[in-house]
């Protein structure tokens, strides 16, 4: 298989494909989904690109949405009460997480 994505399914497994691929760049989308009223759906989605394959980790709440499962990310409340992740403090703990490895950290937007 060379195109494609191909599913991380652990942080650790991230962080390992990040030194061994040694991309010039990631990229990470903060989703937000309001459609379960008791639950939080707010994830971390990243993605290297290598030789044209995807590789894509998805982090998700743990708990009542206290942080993320696998990086440990905290949520933050807004003036409203509403669980949320702060996109700055997430560059922030990757660019950190990746620094010995020259690794540039792009946010993306989608709606």
């Amino acid at each position: 298989m060379d195109e494609g994505h191909v599913r991380v399914r652990t942080w650790e497994e991230f962080k390992r494909l990040v030194s061994e691929k040694k991309p010039r760049s990631i990229v990470f989308i903060l989703e937000q989904s309001g459609f379960s009223p008791d639950k939080e759906l707010t994830s971390l989605k990243l993605i290297l690109l290598h030789d044209r394959r995807y590789f894509i980790f998805i982090d998700t709440p743990k708990g009542k949405a206290q942080a993320l499962r696998g990086t440990g990310l905290p949520f933050h409340k807004d003036k409203n009460g509403i669980p949320n992740l702060d996109e700055d403090e997430v560059k922030s703990f990757l660019e950190k997480q990746f620094e010995k490895d020259k690794v540039e950290v792009y946010s993306f937007w989608t709606f």
